[in-house]
């Protein structure tokens, strides 16, 4: 399978209270210590994977496209892995906050 993305190209991720103070929604995986962005390659997958991220009660979200590149810059300033995700919430791959694969 490739794993590859363009910097240029465009992605999904969730975004919570999207229109007002909207941020791109993370994970946390307690067992690892590790704070990751799920995105998704397509808007399908996005819409059927949003239901297995989880969620903060009360809060909005919804399915946005973001250049690849873009949400490279969000992920080093956050300090989050990126998790490649298909529509059943399966990982694909693994980056660093850089965005190169792990």
């Amino acid at each position: 399978m490739d794993t590859t993305i363009d910097p240029h190209a465009w992605v999904y991720v969730a975004v919570q209270n999207p229109g007002n103070n909207e941020t791109i929604i993370g994970q946390y995986d307690a067992e690892h210590d590790i704070h990751f962005i799920p995105l998704f390659k397509d808007r399908d997958a996005a819409m059927q994977g949003i239901l297995h991220l989880a969620k903060n009660r009360g809060q909005t979200m919804e399915i946005q496209a973001i250049i690849f590149e873009d949400l490279i810059n969000y992920a080093m300033q956050a300090g989050h892995l990126l998790f490649v995700l298909d529509g059943s919430g399966q990982i694909l791959s693994k980056r660093a906050p850089n965005g190169e694969p792990l």
